[in-house]
């Protein structure tokens, strides 16, 4: 198609701040000036091109630059946009040396801008938005999926009650309580009937396999969601906390893993694919041997009951993809190309019920 988005061009830097969301920069300067300790303006504010939920600012001040995550306006689906778990996840992980932005402040007055948000400093790095990588090489490829698979497995392997992090969700029962969340959220976000998401929300909670060790969980872990060293493999941030939880360490694992067979989009929008790809090519890991690599990480075992944590996570990214088409149809889309999104619900629930069937659906 010659319309079809170049996911690198239309995601990365920043763009001038939609009308929706404008920011009285004065009040928020002054603000800022005294909760936040060195900070000074003037500030030049420009929002990020990619991201699909909580809008997200670039501050440039003299001195530096830093990030702002908002609650978007509107009216929202309940316990969405939590920007305030983001802040308090990224600043328990950064404490322990755990790639993230560094924590400045949580503002819960939403007089200062409209809505809920947070401060971090900004990161420098690539982000990269396509899973092939391109324009990269080989070696390159491989070393950063190697750290990606670590950085991953480091998160799983932190004893939640050790970061302070205990409370952040209920332990055991994560998925059953996600199929229900996503269940709902989708129905209360639909724009069409989808047979395959109806016969799923029946199917999941009969079907759940035996849970793994509670642990955190990031929740959308992938490749764009990652800041990668300028000079090296090296992984300087994880980004986007907003669905961090405790939960079952292999169920993000698994969603992680739906890169490698997540359906192509002919418009380019949605999630990025190595379906498809030469992967021995690319110097990128093929899926078995990734996941092995995993579970000798956490000595978690992923692959054993990987086509219902597939069809899962295809149901969830699929009801998650609804409310985006949700947003776009109430006007609180973050995202310019949230529309385009439209057309991938049904081929994500598609996908879900194909391992369902293969789980023995």
């Amino acid at each position: 198609m010659t319309d079809r988005l170049n996911r690198q061009e239309a995601f990365s830097g920043t763009r001038p701040v939609d009308e929706d969301l404008r920011i009285d920069v004065a009040r928020l300067e002054r603000w800022l000036e005294t909760a936040v300790f060195g900070f000074s303006g003037p500030v030049e504010l420009h929002q990020f091109r990619g991201g699909q939920s909580n809008p997200t600012f670039l501050l440039k001040t003299p001195e530096k630059n830093y990030v702002l995550r908002r609650k978007p306006p509107g009216d929202l689906l309940p316990s969405a946009h939590a920007v305030d778990r983001e802040y308090r996840v990224i600043s328990a992980l950064g404490e322990v040396g755990f790639p993230v932005a560094k924590a400045r402040v949580l503002c819960r007055d939403e007089g200062v801008i409209g809505s809920m948000f947070y401060l971090m400093d900004e990161v420098p790095g690539r982000i990269f938005w396509e899973p092939a990588m391109p324009g990269s090489d080989p070696v390159e490829r491989a070393a950063v999926y190697d750290t990606m698979n670590r950085t991953l497995a480091e998160l799983h392997n932190f004893d939640p009650d050790e970061l302070g992090l205990g409370d952040f969700g209920r332990k055991g029962g994560y998925v059953a309580r996600q199929i229900a969340r996503w269940s709902q959220q989708y129905r209360l976000s639909a724009t069409e009937e989808i047979p395959e998401m109806v016969r799923l929300i029946d199917w999941l909670p009969d079907n759940l396999p035996p849970e793994n060790p509670t642990r955190l969980v990031h929740g959308d872990y992938r490749l764009d969601n990652l800041i990668v060293s300028s000079s090296g493999p090296n992984i300087e941030a994880v980004l986007d906390w907003e669905l961090a939880t405790l939960g079952d360490p292999v169920a993000d694992v698994a969603y992680h893993a739906m890169q490698w067979v997540m359906p192509a989009s002919d418009s380019g929008a949605g999630v990025g694919t190595l379906a498809g790809e030469n992967l021995e090519a690319l110097g990128i890991p093929a899926l078995d041997t990734y996941l092995a690599i995993y579970e000798e990480r956490t000595g978690l075992n992923v692959r054993a009951h990987l086509d219902f944590h597939f069809a899962y996570n295809f149901f969830r990214l699929a009801a998650i993809f609804q409310g985006i088409i949700g947003r776009v149809r109430d006007g609180t889309a973050a995202n310019p190309e949230a529309a385009r999104m439209a057309a991938q619900v049904r081929p994500l629930a598609e996908a879900a019920w194909h391992y369902a069937e293969r789980a023995g659906a």
